[in-house]
């Protein structure tokens, strides 16, 4: 049964009665809650016991320390070093810094020769304390609640499913993400408000179990700490201020009760105030679907492009806040380099058998439930997260990604955190970032992100009971002893070529790559050499030449549907004068949004596609 809430709907409440209206911040649930179940002990009793600890302990009020975290997480709750080190990890990914800091950040740790100077970096590392125990206690999120799935809302497992996408078994039985739903944002917000804002009340107010006693008050500076999670505007339209601001102004201020004297609020009347204003976030996933700017292609087709649904809320969003969702596209080849999509976040959900390139720095990448689709990604400052999808290759530079309940996927990146492998995943393959674009290193400055530290190849097993151990295996290894993941074979390696024409100075993929993957490159280039001169030495006369160059493009148009790879090359292929591309051409809409259309897949246009995308007879004979 659906729950509402007062004030569901925030525009229409302030055209009503001009009052304010609060909502969940979308990024602490988006980027911040782990999609796995926490472990018991950062259920609220022992966040309690913390809270009580860190306020009562030097060095751990108001700002926590990595050292201090440590101890608390593996002395006091029990985590292991590398599960305490990924909470503090991602809390840090969501915390605002320049591109600078954080380039300076990866050079200082690219510098550790050893453990112990990694360890002596990471201590230089402080968090916000209040807000990092909000942080914990929304890792809730994600929990499993056994009630909801004995009534059908949510169910234990998220790998039982049906394989096919469109059956209604898989409707019901698949896990619904509730980092992008902005009403699962606002439940557990509602209902959990109160635990919230006991957590941020100082000891002498609350019980020995750590419960507020009657008559508890909340200081100014605890509820700055609630800024991390509620946000909120007398008009959706104007200036949006954390909470803590708007509850000490009218008309709030007489309502939550804040004394200037004592700068502080009663709990009980603060927790009234914000139920009572509280709604979804305007600029959630919900408004975006509803009151979006859609996406227009300057060549429509009926059918593969008649169900895609793309739309953003760029235009309107503040910082942090900006989206585009692309659902549904079908067999399609889409491209975008657009300033429009700088620092937004991103959902990929349901494409099937779709190429889809957004070459600028995004802020997170969402892959929900797509099949046999190629994503290469622009720079992604926070984390791209791939979530119950089949046959998916994602190509990307990210500040951390992470893959769930998903099967037969290949991630290549280029990481500073280690891959976090959550659990019901089968057949992922981890492969070393291998492509480049003009503007790509321009991109990753402005992301904060460095090609050092790349930790693509240390992933972190994830389970329902914390960290699963495993021994890591080298590219060449053939040990399957890490289950759900292997890393790529260099036999298996080869280059990605970013098919369109751009302005910019990257010219090889930054950093290089691994000198085992390097030299299985340059083996195979060796090849096509070979190859070449055995041509050159064979002396075959100019009707000779011709057969050998109509044999080789055969087997290659027979090997490119094979693979499947025939409908990608068609959907680069012009449809007016060869030279112009998805980037130059007039497919581009007024929006700066380029698209090449579905067009036949004939052989005269394969032909013309791959003398377009310059792909070398030799190449052909390698493939």
């Amino acid at each position: 049964m659906e729950q509402r809430f007062p004030g569901s709907n925030p525009v229409a409440k302030t055209m009503e009665s001009g009052s304010v209206c609060i909502w969940p911040r979308m990024g602490p649930f988006l980027l911040g809650a782990l999609q796995v179940a926490p472990p018991s002990k950062l259920g609220l009793h022992y966040l309690r016991k913390m809270a009580l600890y860190v306020r009562t302990r030097d060095g751990c009020f108001p700002i926590l320390s990595w050292p201090m975290w440590r101890h608390i997480a593996c002395g006091k709750l029990q985590l292991t070093e590398d599960l305490a080190w990924l909470y503090f990890e991602t809390f840090d990914l969501l915390t605002s810094r320049p591109p600078e800091e954080r380039l300076g950040w990866a050079e200082a740790l690219s510098q550790c020769s050893d453990s112990k100077q990694l360890e002596h970096q990471r201590s230089k590392l402080f968090v916000d304390t209040l807000k990092f125990l909000l942080f914990l206690y929304i890792q809730q999120l994600n929990r499993v609640s056994l009630r909801t799935s004995l009534i059908g809302e949510e169910w234990p497992s998220p790998r039982t499913r049906s394989p096919s996408p469109c059956s209604e078994r898989e409707s019901k039985n698949s896990s619904r993400n509730k980092n992008w739903d902005d009403h699962a944002h606002l439940s557990f917000v509602y209902s959990h408000l109160g635990d919230l804002l006991e957590l941020l009340v100082e000891p002498g107010q609350l019980s020995s179990s750590g419960q507020a006693i009657r008559g508890s008050q909340v200081s100014l500076e605890a509820v700055q700490g609630l800024s991390l999670l509620l946000e909120g505007s007398a008009n959706p339209v104007k200036a949006i201020h954390p909470v803590h601001k708007l509850l000490t102004k009218a008309p709030l201020q007489a309502q939550a009760g804040y004394s200037k004297l004592s700068r502080s609020f009663p709990l009980q009347q603060l927790l009234t105030c914000l139920r009572q204003n509280l709604t979804v976030n305007p600029f959630g996933i919900t408004a975006c679907v509803h009151s979006g700017k859609k996406l227009t292609w300057a060549q429509q087709v009926e059918g593969s492009m008649k169900r895609a649904k793309i739309v953003r809320n760029t235009h309107m969003a503040p910082a942090g806040s900006g989206m585009l969702l692309m659902s549904q596209v079908f067999q399609q080849t889409l491209a975008k380099d657009s300033d429009k999509l700088t620092g937004a976040n991103i959902r990929i959900h349901r494409c099937s058998h779709a190429f889809i390139y957004l070459l600028s720095p995004l802020r997170s990448v969402s892959v929900d439930k797509c099949r046999n689709c190629t994503l290469v990604l622009g720079p992604v400052e926070t984390s791209v997260h791939i979530h119950c999808c089949e046959d998916v290759r994602v190509v990307c530079v990210a500040g951390r990604v992470s893959i769930g309940a998903s099967s037969r996927c290949t991630i290549h990146t280029l990481t500073p955190t280690r891959p976090l492998l959550l659990p019901g995943n089968t057949g992922i393959t981890l492969g070393p970032f291998h492509t480049h674009y003009p503007n790509l290193e321009d991109h990753m400055g402005s992301a904060g992100l460095a090609v050092v530290p790349n930790l693509w190849d240390q992933p972190l097993l994830l389970g329902v009971d914390g960290l699963v151990p495993h021994s890591f295996s080298s590219p060449s290894s053939t040990d399957s002893s890490t289950g759900c993941y292997r890393l790529l074979p260099p036999a298996e390696f080869s280059a990605l070529v970013v098919p369109f024409t751009m302005e910019g100075d990257t010219c090889e993929v930054p950093g290089g790559l691994p000198p085992v993957y390097q030299a299985a490159l340059a083996q195979k280039e060796k090849r096509i050499r070979n190859m070449q001169r055995i041509v050159s030495d064979s002396q075959l006369n100019e009707e000779q030449q011709s057969q050998f160059q109509e044999l080789v493009t055969q087997h290659f148009l027979d090997w490119l549907r094979d693979k499947g790879h025939i409908q990608e090359l068609s959907n680069l292929a012009p449809q007016t004068q060869p030279g112009q591309g998805p980037y130059n051409g007039p497919s581009a809409d007024s929006d700066g949004q380029a698209q090449t259309g579905a067009i036949d897949v004939n052989e005269a246009r394969i032909r013309h596609a791959v003398e377009q995308t310059q792909v070398s007879s030799s190449y052909y004979a390698i493939c």
